[in-house]
């Protein structure tokens, strides 16, 4: 069994209006004295190591500011020469996915700070005549 088999890598992602920035996040981390790889990303940072101590790293980061600092599994390790951009002379797969994701983030962190009641309706079926209706409105 490899040693990296007990290993995960999290990304650990600053929202938009995250109260810490990305240098004090690696402080952060660095602070926490667990054997971890660390790397600065251009979102925030990636972390790799055993998954209970990513988890505890995880966790502890997180309470600092819980509607703003996300985190989210990558399946590589950092400096992976498959996923590396440096070695890869292009932005790994991913990346323009996580841009989209970051974009919404903004939302996600106002929900979070400001939650709402929200309970569902279940709609209710057309009857023929509502239907008919519609039908007749649309071919307006």
């Amino acid at each position: 069994m490899s040693p990296e088999t007990n290993k995960v890598t999290r990304m650990i992602i600053l929202g938009p209006k995250a109260q810490l920035s990305q240098s004090e996040l690696l402080g952060k981390l660095h602070m926490l004295e667990l054997p971890l790889t660390i790397k600065s990303t251009c979102y925030g940072a990636v972390i790799h190591g055993e998954e209970k101590i990513v988890m505890d790293a995880v966790n502890k980061i997180r309470n600092l500011d819980p509607s703003n600092i996300f985190t989210k599994d990558r399946g590589f390790a950092p400096g992976d020469p498959r996923r590396c951009r440096a070695k890869r002379g292009a932005a790994r797969e991913g990346f323009h996915q996580l841009e989209k994701e970051y974009e919404l983030l903004e939302y996600v962190c106002d929900a979070l700070e400001n939650p709402e009641k929200v309970s569902l309706e279940k709609p209710g079926k057309v009857t023929p005549d509502d239907f008919r209706k519609i039908a007749q409105e649309c071919e307006k």
